[in-house]
């Protein structure tokens, strides 16, 4: 289990907030922290600690006043760190070059391709062939409905008609490199990750997988790492130190090496 750092941008700053508290309208969080930082010092930070495959989310739809300082923020990251770090939000076939050529790793897809509350084959084709399977992350961030999980899209606001389910992954998997599942439920409450969700996500085994969502203690990586047979990458955000929690960032940097 791999610790993979976040850089999450929302109204030109680097934030943690509670995922399911994101709303468009008025550009509104709960936030858990509003970083003094830019973008570029924690991509600079995760350079220096030699951490790869984190990712940088635009948290601004692009009709916000303030997407364009949040795209700023970003781009500053990907600079920072040419290579080591992943893009997404609002990746579309008219920006995924762009980031590529700024700096990004991969770019990260969900909404394009998870189109009107359904799997787009056409679009997942398209940003396939611009962006190449191989710097391609399917974001499969999910909500829980009627005892199953859902893919949910738009900055986790709507629920789509596709479940994450072993058969979806393989499926999806022969178009990506990597998947990212936030467990939006939880996201940003640091308190007990989705056991459910990590043991469902753990069947799955072509591709790389980064969990994230709800880690708020030593304890919650122990019980991540057993539920998701120790497969899962995991994120964590507001717990860590670096954004006003408890966690060491000093000890996740080398998490694949500790034994817990």
């Amino acid at each position: 289990m791999k610790f993979r750092p976040c850089i999450d941008i929302h109204n030109g700053k680097v934030k943690q907030i509670v995922g399911g508290s994101l709303k468009d309208a008025g550009d509104q969080a709960r936030e858990n922290f509003v970083s003094g930082q830019d973008a570029a010092f924690y991509a600079e930070l995760y350079k220096n600690a030699g951490l790869k495959g984190g990712h940088v989310i635009l948290l601004n739809g692009k009709d916000s006043e303030y997407y364009e300082a949040t795209r700023n923020q970003a781009l500053k990251a990907l600079a920072a760190y040419p290579g080591g770090l992943q893009i997404g939000g609002g990746v579309c076939p008219d920006n995924a070059e762009d980031y590529l050529k700024a700096g990004a790793s991969h770019v990260i897809v969900t909404s394009y391709v998870f189109k009107d509350g359904q799997l787009s084959w056409k679009n997942l084709k398209k940003i396939e062939e611009i962006a190449g399977k191989e710097h391609l992350v399917l974001d499969l961030s999910c909500r829980k409905k009627d005892d199953q999980y859902f893919i949910v899209t738009d900055r986790w606001q709507k629920f789509t008609n596709v479940p994450v389910t072993l058969e979806v992954m393989e499926e999806l998997g022969n178009h990506c490199d990597e998947f990212l599942v936030h467990a939006v439920d939880v996201e940003g409450k640091a308190n007990g990750i989705e056991t459910e969700l990590a043991d469902l996500l753990s069947d799955y085994t072509q591709r790389p997988v980064t969990y994230a969502g709800g880690v708020g203690s030593m304890e919650d990586l122990k019980l991540l790492k057993k539920h998701g047979k120790d497969r899962l990458d995991v994120t964590v955000g507001s717990a860590l130190d670096l954004f006003g929690g408890t966690i060491p960032f000093e000890t996740l940097k080398n998490l694949d090496d500790l034994h817990i």
